[in-house]
This record gives structure tokens, sequence and C-alpha cells, in this order.
């Protein structure tokens, strides 16, 4: 095993790799799927390395990149690693869904065991929040689960801190997953104070900016048809010469302490805590090892202020999602217990 050091991610005593493997992009969303044996050589490079904290959904595919986990899992590979899935997004008739009702709940839990071919999840997390259902009756249903040894652990992607209090009152929160980077600032204000203060650990997905921080503009040369991130409002052109300022400060840093841009966002965000653990993606184990070096890299409280002072919020045009699809899963609060029981 490499030397990657661990973290305890939040108070409920799951411990991970300090960074881990974002497994989407080796299946969904970023183009076409990568080849089967190069993703499972990947996911073992990593695993040998020290990264053992592995994120995937059933919504990757959809199931496509849990059948592939279960194929790298495989030979004494499940006991090394700390795996990670999510439920609750689906597609339908084109259109992003949301559902955590509890039949669904556990439906979903149940097939995500068969797909992995594991006896457990240790980290289940509500990929998206249902605005129908009471956050309370969601978390009854992963509660159960618990008890019978189907999860170990239970998180949260994509929520507002009254929701992860009320989730947290039901049974203990371990992490609650979002987008934080040098372009993705919006859950400080709110989001990670309140993960904090209940002894939540903090998992950033997307630390790279899909890709924007390692590369910067050009990036969007490289998109094939079925990459969905032209779509992004921050990857169109109206908006992409002003986020190119932000790559260019950051590159031009990077220069100076001699790693690449990637390596000093990702650097970034690691010393925002220990209680944080970043998730970059890749398919290419140079990238991958390029991401393990961010580890070693070290910013003084100066460098922390130069970069903030680049990333500030105003600093970045665009949204994170298109409107529309934002508004699948963050309309507002979930309905209170009572007014669903009455």
């Amino acid at each position: 095993m490499g030397s990657v050091k661990r973290i305890k991610l939040g108070s409920q005593g799951l411990e991970v790799s300090a960074q881990g493997l974002g497994c989407m992009s080796m299946s969904a969303f970023y183009g076409p799927p990568k080849p089967e044996s190069d993703m499972i050589s990947l996911i073992h490079h990593a695993i040998n390395s020290g990264v053992t904290f592995l994120d995937t959904s059933d919504f990757y595919g959809p199931f496509t990149n849990e059948i592939l986990l279960s194929k790298a899992l495989q030979g004494g590979v499940r006991e090394k690693v700390e795996l990670a899935t999510k439920f609750g997004v689906y597609f339908e008739d084109g259109n992003m869904k949301v559902r955590g009702d509890p039949a669904y709940v556990r439906a979903a839990c149940e097939a995500s065991l068969k797909r992995l071919q594991v006896d457990c999840i240790d980290l289940y997390y509500q990929h998206r929040i249902d605005t129908r259902v009471p956050i309370e009756v969601t978390m009854g249903e992963l509660k159960k689960l618990v008890e019978e040894g189907k999860i170990k652990y239970i998180g949260l992607s994509e929520a507002c801190a009254s929701t992860i209090r009320r989730a947290h009152a039901v049974l203990p929160i371990t992490a609650v997953q979002l987008e934080w980077s040098l372009w993705a600032r919006d859950s400080e204000d709110e989001i990670i104070p309140t993960c904090r203060e209940l002894g939540i650990g903090i998992v950033a997905y997307s630390p790279l900016g899909r890709g924007f921080l390692s590369t910067g503009p050009k990036l969007v040369e490289t998109f094939s048809s079925e990459d969905q991130r032209p779509g992004l409002p921050r990857f169109k052109p109206e908006n992409l010469e002003q986020n190119k300022k932000l790559f260019e400060h950051v590159n031009a840093m990077a220069t100076r302490k001699g790693c690449t841009p990637s390596q000093l966002a990702l650097a970034w965000v690691h010393h925002q805590g220990d209680d944080v653990c970043p998730i970059p993606g890749t398919t290419k184990i140079k990238n991958f090892n390029q991401n393990i070096g961010a580890l070693s890299i070290k910013l003084s409280p100066e460098e922390m202020a130069e970069l903030d002072s680049y990333a500030s919020t105003d600093s970045v045009q665009g949204d994170r999602y298109p409107s529309g699809l934002i508004a699948t899963w963050k309309e507002s609060e979930t309905p209170s217990l009572s007014s669903w029981t009455s």
C-alpha cells in the first residue's frame, strides 16, 4: 500500500484515505465510457498507492459505474477499500428525477448491493434531496438499512444547512458531499460551518472544477459529442472569457511553486482542514499520480490568501449547473414531518 495519509471522516468512526477517487468519468458524463480493463487497472493502481476511498453512484451510467467497481473489487480487493455510492437520482423520459421515499430508498440500496456484489456499503449518500419527502422520512429508512447491516455510514450530497441539521437529528450523518474548489465556494457561508458544528466530514467533489483548473479554457476543445460539460453555464463562451482569468492566476502561481495547476488547486482544498477529503476523478494513471502529488504541497497562509483573492465568489461567472436542473433538488426545504403524517 502507498503512503497516502488516513483521516477520520466525520465523527462516527469512518476512516478514509485523505484523498479519494471519483469514478464517475470512467463510465459517464465526460465522454464515452472508457475501456473496462484500463479502468480496473487504474482503480487497482489507486488502491496500491493508498487511495482507498472510492466514490460511485447508481446514477453513473446509469448503473454501469457500480458494475465496473464490482469487477475491480473482486479477489480480496473489497477489504482494502472504503466504498461510497449514492441513490436518489434517475432519468425518466430524458429528465432528471429525484426520489427519497422509503420504498425507493430500500429498493435502490438493495439494487446497488447486488450490482456492487457486496454485503455492505461503507458510505451511502442521498445523491440529491427529494423536496417532496420530509428528510426525516428518508433518514428513517436509511436508519433501518444501517440496523440491518446493509450500510455502515450515511451521507448527504448537495443538501442545505437546515436539511443537514434535520437529517443529523434522526441519525448522525458521517459526510456531506458538495462541490468545493477554487471556482465553487458557495458552500462556505452556511453548509461547511454547519458540518463542522455537527462533526460531519466534508467530501469535495469536482475539486478541479471539472477539469478547468487543470487545463484552463483549452479544455473545451477536447470535449467529445458525448461530454455533458458544454451544457454547464461556466463553460459557455460568454462566461469562459471571465473564468480563464482565475486559471491564469492559478497557473502562474503553480509555475512559481514548481507544481502543476491541478496540484495547486487540490492542495488548496487539502489546506481547508483535516475534515475535508477531495475526490478528484480521472481516467489516466498519469493524472492520478499527479493528483496524489498535491498531498505533499505546502501552502503558506500568504499563498492561501493570494489564492483566495483570485477565487472570490464574484470572480467566477455562470452557475454550477443549469438553473432548471438545480430546481429539481433545490426548490425548497423538504416538508415538515407533521405535514407528511397528518
